[in-house]
């Protein structure tokens, strides 16, 4: 019996730049299963002052076809990107085309739109079986752009989504009501919700090829010193200017005097070290830059913060749960369900199973959550405890990878189906 052909996947996203969407499309395009599935990845460039993750995927053996015009930013240049991408489809006859993150969902779908139609069989209204998958890491209908331009990307998305779209993903459940439900993006048919997944070896590896115990050996800080450290590129949505505001106030009232330790870069590092000294805090903050070793940094920290404007389902929180830390987190996106169930609400905290949720972005309001916790090392031990067993559970990145092929799969069949549907009854007529 003839083996059957290979699926095969193209996947586009717009760069490989620091952060969980690019350990989420490599993982996935280095580990569908390769007898069944044939996989090729997209990129664009990443732009200077943002930390390039190139090396991830070259450490996982992918090899990605580069698209120079491709960037974050639309623009004239786009059209290039679009006939680039075509050219790459025409090439490779994919029957799924998978765009992750807005820009390339963008550029991507409209490519995949035309490869679907530019096809004699348009002629009689059956074009290519190629479907579109498109996956919402987070997105960027509040909090990134004005009202008129955050308008008209919502438009952009709804059209994508009716013309050039047979499946959404959502990384949460949280996010598929936001995107679903409050922006109206998509069918309840399209969307589905399939979490992330990391690799739990990589945040060991790590760890065991380094002697040294890591930041605390490296910045001098003793075994009795509290650490709170988020992780990130230092950009506007992460609101690092709110961490550092209720860091202030932690460590004025505090008289356990923790550190607060920010581990990543970007185009915003030199304006929050201004405010670093402003707020006479340079003793207790500590800006690592750029780490290759991030994921095994967590294991020095005491509690993970996040004061993210918007979310999909944030890497660092994650990790740090995956490596039994608390969390306290403004109750953002996806943020939501990575807290788990609540326990009790305590003024605009919520107390949930693996840490502390903050409404809004009061800056006493995220300093109580900090205190919260800091206050309480027991409490810490125990979310955490309950975090990692929880990311254990659910997100592992071999989950991820068996839900996408099964959703691949699902997606190839359907085509199949409707050719073989249509194939009889235009043989009745």
């Amino acid at each position: 019996m003839p083996t059957p052909p290979r699926i095969r996947v193209v996947r586009i996203i717009d760069r490989l730049n620091i952060g969980g969407p690019s350990k989420h499309v490599t993982w996935l395009t280095a580990g569908l299963n390769p007898e069944e599935f044939e996989s090729i990845l997209i990129t664009g460039t990443v732009p200077p002052g943002e930390g390039d993750m190139g090396y991830f995927a070259a450490d996982a053996g992918v090899t990605p076809i580069v698209i120079n015009e491709m960037s974050r930013e639309i623009g004239s240049r786009d059209l290039i990107v679009v006939a680039r991408l075509l050219r790459q489809l025409w090439r490779f006859q994919p029957h799924i085309v998978h765009t992750h993150k807005a820009k390339a969902g963008a550029v991507g779908r409209v490519a995949a739109f035309l490869y679907r139609w530019l096809t004699p069989s348009a002629l009689w209204l059956r074009p290519r079986s190629c479907r579109i998958v498109h996956t919402f890491h987070g997105h960027i209908f509040h909090s990134y752009y004005g009202p008129f331009k955050t308008r008209l990307f919502v438009a952009i998305e709804r059209v994508l989504a009716r013309l050039a779209t047979d499946r959404i993903i959502t990384i949460s459940e949280q996010q598929r009501r936001e995107i679903g439900d409050d922006f109206r993006v998509g069918s309840p048919a399209q969307l589905r919700v399939i979490p992330l997944g990391i690799d739990f070896d990589e945040s060991i590896q790590p760890a065991l090829a380094q002697p040294a115990p890591g930041l605390r050996a490296e910045f001098a800080l003793g075994d009795e010193a509290i650490l709170v450290g988020t992780a990130g590129r230092l950009c506007e949505v992460k609101n690092y200017g709110l961490l550092l505001r209720a860091a202030a106030r932690v460590c004025k009232d505090s008289t356990l005097e923790p550190y607060f330790v920010i581990i990543g870069d970007g185009h915003l590092r030199p304006e929050l070290e201004r405010l670093v000294q402003e707020l006479g805090i340079s003793a207790r903050v500590i800006f690592t830059g750029f780490r290759r070793d991030a994921s095994a940094l967590y294991r020095d920290l005491d509690l993970v913060a996040l004061t993210s404007l918007n979310e999909g389902t944030p890497l660092t929180v994650i990790e740090g749960l995956n490596a039994g830390r608390a969390v306290v987190a403004t109750a953002v996106g996806g943020v939501v369900d990575l807290l788990g169930a609540q326990q009790e609400v305590s003024g605009r905290l919520t107390i949930c199973d693996h840490g502390v949720g903050v409404s809004g972005f009061d800056i006493e309001t995220f300093a109580e959550g900090l205190r919260y916790l800091i206050e309480r090392p027991q409490l810490r031990q125990d979310m955490g405890a309950r975090g990692r067993a929880f990311v254990r559970k659910r997100l592992s990145k071999d989950r991820l990878i068996g839900e996408i092929e099964a959703l691949y799969r699902e997606l190839v069949g359907a085509a199949e189906e409707t050719a073989v549907q249509e194939t009889a009854a235009m043989i009745s007529k």
